[in-house]
C-alpha cells in the first residue's frame, strides 16, 4: 500500500544491495526478463511492477511523494524495470493486501522514481539520466518488519492492467498502453481547453498556491496539450479520489475536458465558500482586536490623566465609602471585606461579577446605626394627631403615652407592635401616616392581602436566579434609616401555599425578644429590627393566627357616628374635593344638614371612604355645570336631602320603620354588620296542626342558627315559669325569620332577641315598642357580652328607639360611648334573662 509521507523516512539502502538480491523467484524472474527485453519500447514495458496507491491518483506529467513499506518492490523496480512503477488506485482505501484484479482500478500510471529520501531529510535524485539510490538496507538490522521510506514519483503514461504476472513478494503485472482519442482540428475540443484554461486561471487567483505550476499557461493551448490540461486541472482540486480516477480513466480528451471543468466548477465554488467564512471569522477577530486595542489604550489614557481607573476597582472604592460611612457590626464588616476580597478575583465580565456586586450593594446599602431624631414634644404631638384625624381618641392616646416613656427613658423604648383593627375608610392607614409625622421618623407601607410566599418576607436564598431581600430589608434599605414606622397593611389577610406561610415568618419580625436578631435569607447576616415601629391593620382578628395576633397590641377603632362624620366631611373632606375639582368655597357650598343627609342616605357604613365618594360625586356635577354655562352658573347649596337627589339620586338607604302595630312574636334586636350597625324586626309565628319543632330562616350562618335553637330550648324548657300552655311546642310547629333574607347574618349576639319573640309569641303578648336589645344566650339563661356596641347604639338613635338593654359585661363600651351617642336613649344592663323579661313584658309573666 501507498500513501503520501507524513513524517521523514530512512534512508535507501546501499545500491549494492539492490543488486545482491534476487528480484523473485528464479525461472519465473529470468522468463519475466526475457519477456520484458523484447516487449521495452521507448520506456514503455510491457510488465511493471504495480504499486497500490490508497490515496490520490498520481497523474502523468504530476510529481508526488509516496511512503513506501515494500522494498522488494522498489527493488525490483529500480534493477529489473528501469526505475518505473506502475500506481495504481484500490478500490478499497482501507484494504491492507491486493489478492486479484477485482480490488484494483484498471487504469493506472507508470511513473519513474525521480528521488529519494533518507532520514534526515537529504535527497538523491537524477544525474546524467542515471538514477542514484543510497540503499533501501533497514538500517535497524535483523529480522522484522521493513521501516518506511520515501520517494518522488512521476507520472509518465497511463496504463491498463491486463493481467496480474505474480502478487508475491510483490505485485508484477502485464499493461498496457491505450491511445488517446483526440481529434486536434475539432473546434468543441478546442473551446472546451480554452474554457477549462480559464476556469484554471480563476482558481489559481483565488486560490494562488498553484499559481507557479500553470503559469505556463498561455492561451491559445495547443490541442495536443487539452489531455494534460485536463490532467493538471484534476491535480489542483480537492476532489474525492473516485471522481479524480474517473478523469485518469478517461481516454477520449473530450470527455476529460468536460469531467474536469465541472471539478473546477465545483472547486471554484467551495473556494469562494472558504473565502466567505474565512473573511468573516477574519473580521470578527480584527473587530474584536480592535475594541480591545482601544479599551485598552482608554484605560491606559484615563489612568495617566487621573480620571478614573477601571469598573471592577470604581465598584470596590464605592463600597468601601459607604463602609467608612456606616457604624455595621464586626460580623457585617467581616462579610463585606470577604465579598470584596472575592469580586477583586472575579472577571467584569463573569456572571459572578454582578451577583457579587449586588450583594455588597445591599450589604452597603443598608442604614447601619443610622437612625432619624425623635420628636417627642407631647403637646406638639397631641397638636398633630388632632389636626390629621377627628376622634380615634384611643389611638390618639397610645401614641401620647408611647411617646412619654420613650422621653422618660432617654430614648431607649423599643419593640413597640400596634395592631389598629376596624371596617374599612375609619382610617387606620393614615393614622399611621400620622404617627410617623408625629415621631418624626420616616414612613413605609407594604400590604400583605394576598401575600403567600414566605420569601417575601424573610428573602430568596442568593442560589437563586433574580434573588433579593424580603420586604423587610427592603423598606430599610428605600427609607435610609433603622427606626422607621412601617406598616403592615392588611395583616389579616395574609395566606400560605406550597411555597410557605408568610404568617409564620412575621412572627420573629413582630417578636420583641426575637427581631433583635432578624436573619434575611439573602443577606444571611443579622439585622436588628428593635428601633423598628412595626403597626398592622386589620378588619377582623378572627383570621390573624393566634401566635401572631398575641405579638401585637390591639386597638380596635369602631366607626364613625353621624356627627364625627358631619366633622371629618366639614373639615376634611369637602375642602379636599373642592380643590381637586377646581371650585370655589363660594360656588358650592354643602350645610351640615347636607353632609348629614349624605352620611345617612348614601354613605351609612363605618368608615367614610363612602361619604368622601358621595361628596365627589357631587363636586363633579358642579364642575360639569360651571364648565358648561361658565358665568350664567348660579352657586349651589344643599341644604337637605332633597337638594341632594339631583346629584346623588335615590338614597341608597332606608330605614325599615318598625311595626307600627305592636303584635306578638316580633322582637327588635341590634346587630353589627361592615356597612355600621343597624336594627333586626325578628319574627316568629306558630303553626297549628303541624308536627311540633323548630325552623329558622333569613340566611343564617352556622353560630346563628345554634343561638336561635338554644332560644326555643330555652324558653320550652320554662314553659311553666312564664305562663306558657303546657302544650303549645307540642302542637305547633315554630317559624323563627330575622328580616333582609338576602344579607347573610352570623353571630351569637341576637340570641337573646329571638328567645324575646319566641316568649312573645308563646304567651301571644306583644313586646314592649322601642325598645331594642343585643346579647348572647346561653342554656341557663345567662346573657353574655357581644361587640360592635358603638355601631349598634348609633343604628338605635337612627331607628328612633328609646330604650336599649345590653349585657352587663359591655358597661364598659358603654362608658366609653361618647356623649352625643348616649344623649336620649335609656340603658338597661343585664346578665340573666329573668332579669331581661320584665323589661320587655312590663305587665308581668
Amino acid at each position: 500500500m501507498s500513501d503520501a509521507p507524513e513524517a521523514d523516512l530512512p534512508a535507501p539502502e546501499p545500491a549494492a544491495a539492490l543488486k545482491k538480491t534476487p528480484p523473485g523467484p528464479k525461472g519465473a524472474a529470468g522468463r519475466a526478463r526475457g519477456r520484458r527485453g523484447k516487449a521495452r519500447d521507448a520506456g514503455k514495458p510491457r510488465v511493471v511492477v504495480l504499486l497500490p496507491n490508497a490515496g490520490r491518483p498520481l497523474f502523468p506529467g504530476a510529481m508526488a511523494p509516496f511512503s513506501i513499506s515494500d522494498k522488494a518492490a522498489v527493488q525490483a523496480a529500480v534493477a529489473e524495470h528501469d526505475a518505473l512503477l506502475g500506481v495504481v488506485q484500490t478500490v478499497d482505501p482501507e484494504a491492507e493486501s491486493v489478492k486479484s484484479l477485482a480490488d484494483l482500478y484498471p487504469v493506472g500510471v507508470c511513473a519513474r522514481i525521480v528521488k529519494s529520501l533518507d532520514e534526515e531529510g537529504e535527497e538523491e535524485g537524477e544525474e546524467g539520466g542515471g538514477l542514484l539510490i543510497r540503499g533501501l538496507t533497514d538500517r535497524r538490522g535483523g529480522e522484522g518488519p521493513e521501516a518506511p521510506f520515501g520517494l518522488v514519483l512521476k507520472g509518465r503514461h497511463r496504463i491498463r492492467v491486463k493481467r496480474l504476472v505474480h502478487t508475491e513478494p510483490y505485485l508484477l503485472a502485464e499493461v498496457a498502453y491505450p491511445a488517446e482519442v483526440l481529434d486536434p482540428e475539432d473546434t468543441e475540443t478546442r473551446a472546451l481547453a480554452l474554457a477549462l484554461t480559464g476556469q484554471i486561471k480563476r482558481l489559481v487567483k483565488r486560490s494562488p498556491v498553484f499559481a507557479k505550476d500553470v503559469s505556463v499557461l498561455t492561451p491559445p493551448v495547443p490541442a495536443e496539450e487539452a489531455g494534460r490540461l485536463a490532467d493538471m486541472a484534476a491535480v489542483l482540486t480537492s476532489a474525492a479520489r473516485e471522481r479524480m480516477q474517473e478523469i485518469l480513466s478517461a481516454f477520449d480528451v473530450k470527455d476529460r475536458l468536460g469531467r474536469a471543468i465541472r471539478l473546477v466548477k465545483e472547486e471554484l465554488r467551495l473556494v469562494g465558500l472558504q473565502r466567505r467564512i474565512t473573511k468573516g471569522i477574519e473580521e470578527k477577530v480584527s473587530r474584536q482586536q480592535h475594541d480591545f486595542f482601544l479599551r485598552e489604550q482608554l484605560k491606559a489614557i484615563k489612568k495617566e490623566l487621573g480620571l478614573e481607573s477601571d469598573p471592577k476597582t470604581l465598584e470596590i472604592n464605592r463600597f468601601l465609602e459607604r463602609m467608612a460611612q456606616l457604624k455595621c457590626p464586626e460580623e457585617v464588616t467581616r462579610v463585606v471585606n470577604e465579598e470584596i476580597d472575592k469580586l477583586r478575583l472575579i472577571e467584569p465580565a463573569s456572571p459572578e461579577f454582578n451577583v457579587s456586586r449586588s450583594y455588597l450593594d445591599w450589604l452597603t446599602g443598608l442604614p447601619w446605626g443610622v437612625e432619624d431624631r425623635e420628636t417627642l414634644d407631647l403637646k406638639k404631638a397631641r397638636r398633630i394627631l388632632d389636626q390629621d384625624h377627628h376622634g380615634l381618641d384611643d389611638i390618639k392616646e397610645r401614641i401620647v403615652e408611647y411617646l412619654a416613656v420613650h422621653k422618660l427613658k432617654g430614648g431607649s423604648l423599643r419593640g413597640s407592635i400596634l395592631c389598629l383593627v376596624g371596617p374599612p375608610g375609619v382610617g387606620k392607614t393614615s393614622m399611621g401616616r400620622s404617627i410617623a409625622r408625629t415621631l418624626g421618623r420616616k414612613f413605609f407601607r407594604f400590604s400583605l392581602g394576598g401575600m403567600r410566599d414566605e420569601a417575601e418576607i424573610k428573602g430568596h436564598r442568593r442560589t437563586y436566579v433574580g434573588a433579593m431581600p424580603g420586604k423587610i430589608i427592603q423598606a430599610l434599605k428605600r427609607v435610609g434609616t433603622a427606626n422607621p414606622v412601617i406598616m403592615l397593611d392588611e395583616i389579616d389577610k395574609l395566606a400560605s401555599s406550597y411555597q410557605g406561610d408568610p404568617s409564620s415568618a412575621l412572627l420573629e419580625v413582630l417578636d420583641p425578644e426575637q427581631n433583635s436578631q432578624f436573619l434575611d435569607h439573602y443577606l444571611d447576616v443579622r439585622f436588628d429590627l428593635r428601633d423598628v415601629f412595626f403597626i398592622a391593620t386589620a378588619n377582623v382578628v378572627d383570621t390573624i393566627p393566634r401566635a401572631l395576633l398575641d405579638r401585637m397590641e390591639v386597638i380596635r377603632l369602631a366607626g364613625y357616628t353621624e356627627q364625627e362624620k358631619v366633622i371629618i366631611g366639614r373639615r376634611f373632606l369637602l375642602p379636599k374635593q373642592l380643590a381637586e375639582h377646581g371650585i370655589g368655597t363660594g360656588q358650592l357650598t354643602v350645610t351640615t344638614a347636607g353632609l348629614k343627609a349624605i352620611a345617612t342616605g348614601w354613605a351609612r357604613e363605618a368608615g367614610v371612604r363612602r361619604l368622601e365618594q358621595q361628596i365627589a360625586r357631587v363636586c363633579r356635577k358642579v364642575a360639569t355645570r360651571l364648565a358648561t354655562e361658565g358665568d350664567a352658573f348660579v352657586p349651589v347649596r344643599i341644604a337637605g336631602p332633597d337638594d341632594l337627589k339631583d346629584f346623588l339620586g335615590e338614597p341608597r338607604f332606608r330605614e325599615e320603620a318598625l311595626s307600627r302595630k305592636s303584635r306578638a312574636g316580633i322582637a327588635v334586636g341590634l346587630a353589627w354588620t361592615r356597612m355600621g350597625g343597624a336594627t333586626l324586626e325578628v319574627e316568629a309565628i306558630a303553626i297549628p296542626g303541624k308536627k311540633s319543632g323548630f325552623k329558622q330562616t333569613g340566611q343564617l350562618g352556622a353560630v346563628m342558627v345554634e343561638s336561635a335553637g338554644i332560644a326555643y330550648s330555652y324558653v320550652a324548657s320554662r314553659v311553666g315559669d312564664f305562663g306558657i300552655p303546657a302544650d303549645f311546642f307540642d302542637s305547633r310547629l315554630v317559624h323563627l325569620h330575622v328580616p333582609a333574607g338576602a344579607t347573610p347574618k352570623d353571630g351569637p349576639s341576637a340570641g337573646a332577641t329571638m328567645a324575646c319573640a319566641i316568649l312573645s309569641l308563646a304567651t301571644g303578648k306583644p313586646l314592649r315598642r322601642k325598645v331594642g336589645m343585643t346579647g348572647e344566650l346561653t342554656l341557663t339563661g345567662r346573657i353574655l357580652s357581644v361587640g360592635g356596641i358603638q355601631e349598634k347604639v348609633i343604628a338605635a338613635r337612627r331607628q328612633g328607639l328609646k330604650e336599649v338593654i345590653l349585657p352587663t359585661g359591655n358597661e364598659k363600651d358603654l362608658k366609653e360611648l361618647p356623649d352625643e351617642v348616649r344623649r336620649g336613649l335609656k340603658f338597661h344592663l343585664v346578665d340573666h334573662f329573668d332579669q331581661l323579661v320584665p323589661l320587655v313584658l312590663p305587665r308581668g309573666r
